[in-house]
This record gives structure tokens, sequence and C-alpha cells, in this order.
């Protein structure tokens, strides 16, 4: 082994561990020699089957092929996620990747859709979204076109198997250089002068020693909150579902949604995401407010297919560890926080992490150590966007008027963050959205979010007066039939599914 190479230990395998190995064997090859360690006998949550479009990215920096990876995965093509009762029962709103409508002399579109609909003159602002036009139509397409065009004015994730993501990784990365050695961890040996982790000591008697230690323990956290002893922040007073049971079923007939769909339910919501062979489903609630038998009750009786295992009960909290990455231990998905999955943020947050990692991966680290900066910076970066995340969740609860159980009226009338009390302060006046420049949820997301749920802005930008009322009716009507035109154009989801497979295969 070169001996200049980082020797990067990676705890605990599933999606976090090797997203991890496979990222740093293949876009650090030189930097780093990779060594994972997990254990059969720890299972893994194996239930974030639901994306967001940044997972693309991802799989096209490994050189993955895109249809190989999903017909191995069995996953499906996600437009966005289908909310139902969130704002109050009967309402229902699309969250879609991509956007609504165009600027106008840079003034978002909302701003003209919101003078319209004050006027009575304009439809759901969903009707100018070609990614809910289409998810509504159950049809896809791979976007395409010059940016300005429509059919390249949305973007797409996908749903798979979460139980053969992490082997599908493991087989790409263990082929690139990493090494994989099964066993339980029993002890963790650590530097008396600066607390570094120096070695695993292993079931098998074995030591596995590194430079930088990779926590993807899962809930346990076994580096980064046991060794490390880094304090937990509870968010669980805005966040309070703490419980999922989830429990695959078998696909009805009809067609395969392209979207993710997530109905609010008297304790919490529950998932419905659609695969190639099966359909995915969980309850996520609040403990206090539901016991697990009466959510097991609840979800066996509301699936639309033959069960195909017994429900099993997950238990977490929301929150996050105070710093991620601590001494030489950097913690990669549940070991550093958990966001519940409303969203469909858990994967994002891996990536995220995994990301940073890599470009703040320490220069000659062991000759150097590790910067300061290199940390600090990394600590940043993790915590903005659980923050921004966390508030965005918070948002799904606490805009609503539904007063039909002790849950809904915790949330609704809970006091929320500053931070995300006065983004709804800013949009419920004059249609402002925060603008970020980097970051998960960008100015799209928020407003499906706010006008789905109900907060409708009092006033818009000023300069949106400027166009007169009819024409600016005929431009929007005229874009309303044109998305709904290249939605229409598209081929069924799951046709195109099975076209990609036959490719494959032939």
């Amino acid at each position: 082994m070169d001996m200049r190479k980082t020797r990067v230990v990676v705890v605990g395998g599933g999606t976090a561990g090797w997203m991890t190995a496979a990222a740093l064997v293949r876009l650090l090859p030189v930097a780093c020699s990779v060594h994972l360690v997990e254990s059969a006998d720890i299972g893994i949550v194996g239930v974030g089957e639901a994306t967001l479009p940044h997972i693309r990215a991802f799989v096209e920096r490994l050189g993955l092929d895109e249809a190989d990876f999903m017909r191995a995965t069995h996953a499906t093509f996600k437009l966005g996620i289908d909310f139902r009762d969130f704002g109050a029962i009967g309402d229902s709103y699309i969250h879609p990747f991509g956007s609504f409508g165009r600027p106008l002399d840079d003034i978002g579109f909302h701003h003209y859709w919101l003078r319209l609909a004050a006027a009575g003159r304009a439809g759901p602002i969903g009707d100018y979204s070609v990614a809910v036009a289409a998810a509504k139509r159950h049809r896809f397409a791979i976007p395409d076109g010059a940016p300005d065009d429509l059919a390249a004015s949305f973007g797409y994730a996908y749903q798979f198997d979460a139980t053969l993501f992490g082997p599908y990784l493991r087989h790409f990365a263990e082929a690139h250089g990493a090494r994989r050695t099964e066993a339980r961890i029993v002890s963790v040996d650590r530097d008396p002068l600066n607390g570094d982790v120096r070695a695993l000591r292993l079931d098998s008697g074995e030591a596995v020693e590194g430079d930088l230690f990779v926590d993807c323990s899962g809930f346990r956290s076994l580096l980064l909150g046991d060794a490390m002893t880094e304090p937990w922040e509870d968010w669980s007073r805005w966040l309070p579902c703490d419980r999922a049971v989830a429990m695959p079923c078998t696909s009805p007939d009809g067609p395969i949604e392209p979207y993710t769909r997530a109905t609010a339910k008297p304790a919490g919501w529950q998932w419905r995401i659609p695969l190639q062979h099966r359909v995915g489903n969980g309850y996520v609630y609040s403990s206090a407010h539901l016991s697990d038998q009466a959510a097991a009750d609840t979800l066996v009786t509301s699936v639309e297919g033959a069960p195909l295992a017994d429900p099993r009960v997950l238990k977490f909290r929301a929150g996050r560890r105070r710093s991620s990455w601590v001494g030489n231990v950097v913690a990669i998905g549940l070991a550093s926080g958990f966001l519940e999955p409303l969203e469909s943020t858990s994967i994002y947050l891996a990536q995220m992490a995994i990301t940073q990692l890599i470009e703040l991966f320490p220069q000659n680290m062991r000759a150097d150590g590790i910067a300061a900066a290199d940390r600090i910076e990394f600590n940043r970066m993790v915590d903005m966007e659980y923050d921004r995340i966390r508030d965005f969740l918070i948002l799904h609860y606490h805009a609503t008027t539904r007063d039909d159980s002790d849950f809904w009226n915790h949330v609704r009338t809970m006091e929320v963050p500053a931070t995300l009390a006065d983004k709804i302060d800013l949009f419920r006046r004059a249609g402002r959205v925060t603008q970020y420049s980097e970051g998960l949820f960008l100015e799209p997301s928020w407003i499906a979010v706010y006008l789905g749920q109900g907060i409708v802005p009092q006033a818009w930008d000023q300069r949106a007066d400027r166009p007169g009322l009819d024409g600016l009716d005929r431009a929007i009507a005229s874009l309303r039939d044109r998305v709904a035109a290249t939605a229409t154009a598209m081929p069924d989801h799951g046709t195109f599914i099975a076209r990609r497979n036959a490719t494959i295969a032939a």
C-alpha cells in the first residue's frame, strides 16, 4: 500500500456506508484507501426508497449507467411528491421537481400568477408546471432541449429498493479497490493525547487502524456519538413524529405513478412509493399520540395491495449532532442526524456530506494532520443544510387549518423557529421567498408548500402590475395549454421504464 495515502475506515455498510466508500474510491483513488467494516448482525433501516434530483449527479459522477442502476434496484422515476390532506382534509398539491412558469423581467412567475388569481383569472399554480402536469397524467420523459424549453423545465429523481442500492454500490466500490471486513466492533482505541480514533477492535481479534474514520453506523452513531460523545440537539419539540411502521405490498393494477405520495393522518402521515416490482408503504407518527399497534393496524388496512411482509416498527428522533466532524471522525447519514422522510431528504443529506468530505478531504493527512478550517467548513455546511431542511419540514405541519386531532392542534399552534417564522411572514406579506445561493430547497419548493397549504400572500411584487391584465391573462393561459401539451406528449411512465429495460436486455 502507498504509505502516502490516507487510510479511510468506514464504519457500517447500508446506503450511507457504501455511498461513501464508492465515492471515495472512484473520486479520490490517489488520495486514499478505503476499508469498510460492517456486521451482518446489525440490520439496515432500508426504507429510504425515495430520493431527490441531486442523486442523479451522484450517479453521474461515479460513472454509473442510469438504466442499469435502475433495473438492478427496481427503480421508477420521480417527478415530485403528492401531498394530501396536509393544509386541510380534502386538499392536495404536488411539490414538483421543476419550476412554475417562467420569470418575466426578473420577476418570479408566481407574482404574476398571484395577480391573476386575485382577479379570479388563474388556474391552480400546478397547471403551470410540466412536472406536475406529467405526474398527474402518469407520464415521463427525460428532460431535453434548450434551458428555456418547457421540455427541459423540470428535473427528476428515483424511487428504488433501498435494500438493493447498498449491495449495488458495494459491488462497484469493491471493483474499484475498496476493502470490506465482515465483523462486529467491540471497542474503539483512541489517542490518549488528542482523543483521535486510532483503531477499531473487532470480535475476530483484528485491529483495524486508520487515519480518518467515517461513521456510517446509523442511529447508533458508534464513533461520533458513543466514542467521541458528541452532544445531540433534539428537535422533537418541532418535529414530534418519532416512529414509523413500514410494510411493502404488491403493486395494484393500473399505471405506475412517477411520484411519491404523502397522506396526512390524525397522528402523522403515510407514505406510498411505487417501484417496478412492489409498493413501499409506511406510517410516520408521534408515539405520544398513537400506539405502535394502532399505527400498524392503520397501515395494514389502508395499503392498496397484498402485504409482502409483516409491519416493521422503527424508532427515531429528529435532530442532529452538534458537530458532524470531530477530531478524525466524520459522521455521515443517520450517525450525524435524522430528519423524518417527509421530503425524501435522508439520502440527500448523506450525499451532501460525502460531497463536502471529498471537497475538503485533508491534503497529505498522514504528514500534516487535519486542518481545523476544513472541519469548521464541513460542519458549517452540514449544519446549514440540516437547519434549513428542518424549517421546511416544520412548514408542512405548521401551515394547516386542521384541528381534528391533538397532534394537528399541537403542530398548528406550536411556536416555530424564528428562522421559519420570518420566512412565513415574508411570503405572507408580499409573496417573497428567501433566496439561497446554496442549499437544497429553493424558491419553487417553498412556493409549492406555501400555496399548497393555504399561505396566500396579501400582495405581490408591484412590478408584476406593469403588463395589462388581459394580455397577461392570454399569455398565462397559453402557457398552461403548452404545459399540458408537453406533458401529454410524453410516454406513459410504466411504458417508458419497460422500453428501457427491454433495451438493456437486448
